[in-house]
């Protein structure tokens, strides 16, 4: 039988909460990317003029 978890049920608690606070370090330390960045770089993928991924301002 195959695997019954998803990318949406965290496996490894440990990775998680270190995940969240590296996240939650950056935020406070003013690492963020604009979403407006993120959509534009979404709405290229797979067109003539694909984007780079954006980096943090």
């Amino acid at each position: 039988m195959a695997d019954s978890t998803t990318a949406f049920e965290p496996t490894d608690d440990v990775a998680l909460t270190r995940a969240i606070a590296e996240a939650r370090s950056q935020v406070a330390a003013g690492q963020t990317i604009p979403l407006r960045d993120v959509a534009d770089w979404l709405d290229s993928w797979g067109t003539p003029d694909e984007q780079p991924a954006p980096s943090p301002q």
